[in-house]
């Protein structure tokens, strides 16, 4: 994952929310946290950076299938 020097996730990074149990996208940050968005869009939830994790690869791979897949089902 890239960090900006405060160790927090960059924008654009995708990282897991922990304490949510949700992926999100990183969209910004305010404050002390950071701005997460789903990835296929939604509303942005503020997250802890302490409860972020970067996603694994097989992670990442299944986490941008299932945005695809959500995608192709609003295009019917």
């Amino acid at each position: 994952m890239t960090e900006d020097d405060g160790g927090v996730p960059a924008v654009g990074a995708t990282v897991h929310d922990t304490a949510r149990d949700r992926v999100g996208r990183v969209m910004g940050h305010v404050g002390m946290y950071v701005q997460l968005r789903p990835l296929a869009g939604g509303l942005e939830w503020d997250a802890d950076p302490n409860h972020l994790r970067p996603l694994t690869p097989a992670e990442l791979l299944s986490a941008l299938v299932a945005e695809a897949n959500t995608r192709s089902r609003q295009h019917r």
